[in-house]
């Protein structure tokens, strides 16, 4: 909006009509009607001034363009003729001077484009009725124009239906979408006491979530599906004991890789064949496909949001202070905002103080001495982990031939996930010695700690299930790994379940009741992010062997975030050190991304070119290797001309090392040029800092200069200081609003008299 320091007038930039154009002119009337429905809405200045910036564009810059100046005040004394009884519906003797002013109004919209003048009536702030209604005035307007310039033709009016049916359709899907968003409201409230560095965890939980359901949709659609319509009556008993170690019953089911058949699927003699095989791993390789380009568009959409923009660097002040939502009117909505607003700027107030903090040569020796015996005593408890966890898993498969106990196959996920769940808050206990002045610092250093440790495990735990597993000659080793890592999943579940329940309760009974000096606890960010990304791993390895894992997953992921949201209301409080935490999701993707889904695609990289399948079970038996089948298809589809740009594409682009070795080129091109962007922009944000500053320098000293030449103007001339104060106590109307004008011109014209005389 215009501030009252702005001034009354108004200036709008108007496009020169051609000249087979003809415009409403300075003296033409306009119906009451027309005008008194249409400028209405667009009576004062608060219509115009949020799109100026928008509509009168430098592209629409393409003839001469001219200058119109109308005063505010005539504008709401037109729009005040407007609106009173005897004007409605009627056509009323305007007076000159407000009916140029409607007569500019009319012109300024029917010269712009067919965008412009849309977006101009959308952004005005009136119901959309008052904003058809004005559409309708202007287009109707339009249309009394020369038909030789303004009649559209058949193309142009199909490309105009086809533009508003995808704007309408565009609208509609994104109000669907917000609306079945999951946990608008609840990730508001959090967000509005726990500020955005504990509302980044439960963002990444939802995020995660989607990522599963969407891996489910496309497994169970393509895999378990067409598995079903053939399957066999599973006849083993059931004890329950099958829902901690995944075996037994669930064996002989959809839920493990060697319940699949290895032949086409085909109900009738005429009926379309479905080839099994194919059908697994392509559809194991698009969900992964589909995950991978994912995560890069997420990595590039938050990279670009919070460390590109210049906005970020500004810390988003003018967001913060300037701008309210005033379709927000709900007295606790509203509320939810204050504290929203509020959170925000004490984490950036909170960053900015945390900028200005300078230490000692002797501190920081000090902290780096601290810092340095922290990552040796961390990286040292996670290597004796990983011996542990080899020892363990090495030693596993005897352990469980000297033990037919069912409940023996638990050892080695409980083992897992006590490590998982110990060490990692031994790290947290760290934070009490290094002191880290910034906390996103902290959560990083925990990250790096916690995914040495995690990821550590995973790969000692693949080695042992692709070197000792796949090779001890099992009568189906798939289903043995799919239920190892069912196992550890369940088991990392259940634990993350009894320490948000339990252990966080007792924290905070001991913090309130025990030991007041702990008081509550803060909620860990990097420990539970770690405990997401963790499971998310074990997932995607072993959906190749267990198909319904990622159903399994996004029960896990819903429950979690309810028990989560409770834990948190009830056992924590809000962290001491207010900090924006923008950044955090980008860097939880990346994390995400690499080593965790990188080091994914290498186990199943390793499975499929190298390993030998089963030879009793699975839809892959009886071949030499996984890739077998596709290399079969292959051949088979070379044979047939209508399938040969398949072949082409294959082996010029799936099966080229040139194809990838140029993808990867262009990725590492496009990430030099962002880096570069985040440069120059940076660069650029520190001259524009400079510039502001010695800005405000030249007007302290600017200010100064006029006080000095007014206090000199006053002890030579005490006659007009004396007439100035007679004036002052006995204004007149025209002085009153003058007044500031004249002293202005006073203190100019004595510069200028002082320059001269210089």
């Amino acid at each position: 909006m215009l501030s009252d320091a702005q001034g009354n007038d108004v200036i709008i930039e108007v496009e020169t009509v051609p000249s087979g154009q003809r415009h409403l002119s300075s003296n033409q009337r306009v119906p009451g009607k027309l005008v008194n429905s249409a400028f209405s809405m667009v009576s004062s200045t608060s219509d115009v001034d949020g799109t100026d910036s928008q509509i009168f564009s430098p592209r629409n810059d393409r003839n001469a363009k001219q200058w119109l100046q109308f005063s505010t005040s005539s504008n709401e004394s037109f729009s005040q003729t407007l609106h009173s009884p005897e004007s409605t519906g009627t056509d009323t003797s305007w007076t000159s001077h407000e009916n140029i002013q409607g007569q500019k109004l009319i012109t300024s919209l029917i010269s712009m484009t067919s965008r412009d003048r849309m977006k101009a009536i959308r952004s005005q702030p009136r119901t959309m009725e008052e904003k058809r209604n004005l559409r309708k005035v202007v287009d109707k307007e339009k249309r009394k124009q020369s038909p030789r310039i303004f009649e559209l033709t058949c193309c142009t009016q199909c490309l105009n239906s086809i533009s508003l049916a995808y704007r309408r359709s565009k609208n509609s899907l994104s109000e669907l979408l917000s609306s079945i968003n999951l946990w608008q409201k609840v990730l508001k409230v959090i967000g509005g006491k726990f500020g955005t560095s504990v509302l980044s965890y439960f963002n990444f939980l939802r995020w995660l979530l989607k990522f599963n359901i969407f891996s489910f949709i496309v497994t169970f659609s393509f895999i378990i599906i067409p598995q079903l319509t053939v399957a066999a009556e599973n006849t083993l008993p059931f004890t329950g004991l099958e829902f901690f170690t995944g075996a037994d019953y669930f064996s002989d089911t959809v839920m493990y890789y060697g319940f699949y058949t290895n032949s086409t699927i085909q109900h009738g003699d005429g009926a379309a064949s479905y080839d099994m095989p194919l059908a697994y791993i392509f559809t194991i390789g698009a969900c992964l496909t589909i995950c991978f380009f994912s995560l890069l568009f997420s990595m590039a959409r938050h990279f670009r949001k919070n460390f590109i923009n210049p906005h970020v660097y500004s810390r988003g002040i003018t967001k913060l202070i300037f701008c309210w939502d005033f379709t927000v009117t709900h007295e606790r909505a509203v509320k939810l905002k204050q504290k929203n607003l509020s959170t925000e700027i004490k984490e950036n107030l909170s960053e900015i103080r945390q900028e200005n903090v300078k230490l000692t040569l002797s501190q920081r020796l000090s902290r780096w001495s601290t810092h340095l015996a922290a990552w040796v005593v961390s990286t040292s408890l996670a290597i004796a982990c990983c011996v542990a966890v080899y020892y363990l898993a090495e030693n596993n498969t005897e352990f469980l031939e000297s033990h037919k106990d069912p409940g023996a196959v638990l050892l080695l996920p409980f083992v897992v996930s006590c490590i998982n769940l110990a060490v990692p808050r031994f790290y947290s206990a760290f934070r009490l010695v290094e002191q880290y002045e910034m906390p996103q610092h902290e959560v990083s250093v925990l990250l790096i700690r916690n995914i040495f440790l995690k990821m550590s495990i995973i790969g000692i735990l693949c080695y042992y299930w692709l070197n000792i597993v796949a090779l001890t000659g099992e009568k189906c080793w798939e289903t043995l790994i799919g239920q190892e890592i069912y196992r550890l999943l369940l088991m990392d579940f259940v634990f993350s379940l009894a320490d948000s329940l339990l252990g966080e309760f007792l924290r905070r009974i001991i913090g309130m009741k025990f030991i007041t000096s702990l008081g509550l606890p803060e909620f860990d960010i990097a420990r539970n992010v770690l405990e997401l990304i963790y499971a998310q791993t074990l997932v995607w390895i072993g959906t190749f062997f267990c198909p319904l894992l990622p159903f399994i997953q996004m029960i896990t992921l819903f429950i979690m975030f309810y028990v989560k949201n409770v834990s948190l209301k009830m056992n924590f409080q809000p962290p001491s050190k207010a900090w924006r935490a923008s950044q955090m999701m980008t860097c939880f993707i990346f994390v995400l991304f690499f080593p965790s889904f990188t080091g994914v695609l290498c186990t199943l990289a390793i499975t499929i070119w190298r390993l030998t399948p089963s030879a009793d079970c699975g839809p892959f038996r009886g071949l030499p290797v996984f890739i077998q089948s596709i290399y079969t298809w292959i051949d088979i589809l070379s044979h047939r001309p209508s399938y040969l740009w398949v072949v082409w594409i294959y082996q010029n682009l799936i099966g080229s090392v040139h194809c990838f070795f140029i993808l990867t080129l262009i990725v590492l091109i496009i990430t030099y040029l962002y880096w570069q962007i985040i440069q120059g922009r940076k660069v650029m944000i520190r001259l524009l800092h400079e510039h502001i500053v010695n800005e405000g320098k030249d007007k302290m000293f600017l200010i100064e200069k006029l006080t000095k030449l007014q206090e000199a103007e006053k002890r030579a001339n005490p006659s007009s200081l004396t007439l100035e104060r007679r004036d002052e106590e006995q204004p007149s109307p025209l002085h009153a609003r003058g007044h500031d004008a004249t002293h202005d011109l006073r203190f100019r014209r004595s510069v200028q008299e002082e320059n001269a005389s210089a």
